[in-house]
């Protein structure tokens, strides 16, 4: 019952990645992160066909292997998080919903600072064993 909780939480976080390729202000890269640990612990079948899918693969392997995450990718991931959270906080007329979501874009900016950033020589790196 667990492991099936695990797929089916990967399997909404990987839409809800791939939804963010397309639409700016829905993050990518948390819930692809966020996924991949999900079929860790849910489906090593899904776990290995995500980490080795041609175009998601390469960016979690990285992260994995504590390599890092591309500046460009924090930067776009914090700019498109900030203006859904500020129109959010915005809109919404509860105060404590407002203190809630300002918490959690300050928890993800945090993590994310503290995540290293990945020099750009090893992106090149990847780009020429993959050829």
């Amino acid at each position: 019952m667990k492991k099936t909780l695990y797929n089916i939480a990967g399997t909404v976080a990987l839409l809800l990645g791939i939804v963010g390729i397309f639409l700016p202000l829905v993050p990518t890269t948390p819930f692809i992160i966020l996924a991949s640990a999900c079929y860790m612990r849910g489906s090593g079948r899904m776990h290995l066909w995500l980490i080795n899918q041609r175009h998601l693969g390469p960016y979690l392997r990285r992260y994995h292997e504590g390599r890092g995450i591309p500046l460009r990718i924090k930067i776009t991931a914090l700019a498109c998080m900030w203006t859904s959270l500020t129109v959010s906080i915005w809109v919404v007329p509860l105060m404590w919903v407002k203190i809630l979501l300002a918490g959690v874009g300050v928890g993800v900016t945090v993590y994310l600072l503290r995540v290293r950033t990945l020099d750009p020589s090893e992106l090149h790196v990847d780009q020429i064993s993959r050829e």
